[in-house]
């Protein structure tokens, strides 16, 4: 059984893969730790230098499937297209530097599967708006992120809320954001936050979980 999406999706959505660890946690164990604490999505982003791959990341991604499966929110794999059709996954969020949309939105056709699309410029908010299978909009980096290796410069509050204007989408914010700025994004018409360090290295998750939704 599959999510079908929704804009309350994106209230507070986990994102994180095995890079993004500390300490003795493993993800499958954080993952339900945030899904008590009440996230509403989490995206599966395995990337980086030792970022699992083949049968050790598919068998991973069916772990932590089965737990969202169970919670009954929505499993989404970061630029994967391949192993997000091989499980059926819930959504698949791609990138401008990742697989071209079009192409990511020929290859679902026939598929249930959502699409989250980065658009971090009124044009590229713009061109994502002529495609009706993209769900919703990734936009940032809000602040400035050691998250991403190649990350875009911060576009601020100021700049989000320039391209919710603009977008026929749900928008959901991106990029370091952290408990001492979340707040900042009160207003700015974003339907939610995408967080990894936040819970990722949270020392409290249900406080993190917490304070993400009193702003949303």
């Amino acid at each position: 059984m599959s999510v079908t999406f929704e804009p309350g999706l994106l209230r507070a959505y986990f994102v994180a893969g095995t890079q993004d660890l500390t300490g003795l946690r493993d993800l499958p164990s954080l993952l339900d730790e945030a899904i008590e604490a009440g996230i509403t999505a989490f995206q599966f982003r395995e990337k980086g230098p030792n970022a699992l791959t083949g049968v050790a990341k598919r068998e991973l991604a069916e772990i932590l499937q089965k737990r969202c499966l169970k919670a009954n929110i929505p499993f989404i794999i970061d630029d994967d297209l391949d192993l997000a059709l091989e499980l059926n996954a819930d959504g698949i969020h791609v990138g401008q530097k990742d697989d071209k949309i079009e192409t990511v939105v020929e290859r679902i056709s026939v598929r249930q599967m959502f699409v989250g699309l980065s658009a971090n410029t009124v044009e590229q908010v713009e061109a994502a708006n002529q495609f009706d299978r993209v769900a919703y909009i990734g936009s940032g980096p809000i602040f400035p992120t050691q998250s991403k290796d190649d990350a875009d410069p911060a576009i601020g509050v100021a700049g989000l809320t320039d391209l919710v204007k603009v977008s026929k989408k749900p928008v959901v914010a991106i990029g370091g954001i952290a408990e001492n700025n979340i707040d900042q994004l009160r207003g700015s018409g974003a339907d939610g936050a995408a967080v990894i360090s936040m819970i990722s290295k949270s020392e409290n998750v249900d406080k993190s979980v917490s304070i993400i939704k009193e702003v949303f």
